[in-house]
């Protein structure tokens, strides 16, 4: 497994974060065991969840993520060498979208009982919560850290002009800063205007901001849920603009050109931009194959093809 630091930390983290949004709800306890070890055997460390997920499964309310994590760590005794993230602010059950310094705190003791820790890695702020001031929201983080129950903090779903807010705030006060965000990310463009809230895509502004700040960008949803290879699982938003068409052409070719899946060139082409995408699955051969990602190298031409296929280019 490849690594890479995590931005104004001395970490390293694996290149491929492995995404556990449906470990304990639509992955039993058993299957999820199974994927949790074929990502470590494969030398990954770096395993995302976050408190609510996943209360929008029927038949439950969210935690499950957290409490599998713990229960396997406990059982495998391999928490000193992961590296944990999970999340605060959407809302879920009776706790409200919200980042007051309450809810911060009193979900993050949730969240270690739940993983069975006394430190959580990496803990972002889920959403930007516009109705509770920053600094409110930063200094409980800040608190966190100095308690030595997190260790660094984290932004998801947060525009540029966002986090560059948040950060003045946090390097006036002396407060532990944001060190990578985590946002909606994939290959095809979204069609200007559409709609994706409460999450939000990366742009070119924030890819700019990252870049100039030292920020680590994050991506989640880098592959569509299966969209680009299955017929029954359509784009679930506007992605069929004339220039998504080129995208995907240019694509389907430079993966046939190094013998990759399509799904495996998206992530490569993410690694090689620096971007730390956010590896899920449902079967252990799926996440076989998105770790096969780590074996593509795309060159200087293919890359800069796919850089520059259809209009406006990232």
């Amino acid at each position: 497994m490849k690594t890479q630091i995590l931005s104004h930390t001395p970490v390293e983290v694996s290149s491929l974060c492995l995404g556990a949004m449906y470990f304990g709800t639509r992955n039993d306890q058993a299957s999820s065991y199974r994927l949790l070890d074929h990502y470590v055997d494969a030398g990954g460390s770096f395993i995302d969840s976050a408190n609510i997920y996943s209360h929008w499964v029927e038949g439950f309310k969210g935690g499950e993520s957290e409490s599998v994590l713990g229960r396997w760590m406990q059982e495998r005794g391999n928490r000193s060498r992961l590296f944990i993230a999970t999340k605060v602010g959407f809302d879920y059950g009776d706790v409200p979208r919200k980042l007051r310094a309450g809810d911060i705190e009193a979900e993050c003791e949730k969240s270690l009982r739940q993983l069975n820790t006394d430190t959580i890695d990496l803990y972002y702020a889920h959403t930007d919560d516009r109705h509770t001031p920053l600094e409110e929201s930063l200094e409980a983080f800040d608190r966190l850290v100095k308690a030595g129950k997190v260790r660094f903090i984290g932004a998801s779903n947060y525009l540029a002009w966002r986090l560059e807010e948040a950060r003045w705030i946090s390097e006036t006060h002396g407060w532990a800063q944001f060190c990578g965000v985590q946002q909606h990310y994939t290959y095809l463009r979204l069609r200007p205007g559409t709609n994706v809230k409460p999450q939000e895509m990366v742009n070119d502004d924030l890819l700019d901001y990252c870049q100039v700040r030292n920020l680590t960008v994050l991506a989640y949803s880098v592959l569509q849920a299966g969209s680009y290879t299955r017929d029954d699982r359509p784009f679930r938003y506007e992605f069929d603009m004339p220039d998504n068409q080129r995208r995907l052409e240019t694509l389907r070719a430079v993966a046939e050109e190094t013998n990759a899946g399509v799904n495996q060139v998206i992530i490569a082409w993410m690694l090689q931009r620096n971007i730390i995408p956010l590896i899920a699955a449902s079967t252990e051969s799926q996440l076989a194959e998105n770790i096969g990602a780590l074996e593509v190298r795309l060159t200087d031409e293919q890359m800069e093809r796919l850089n520059t296929s259809g209009a406006n280019p990232i």
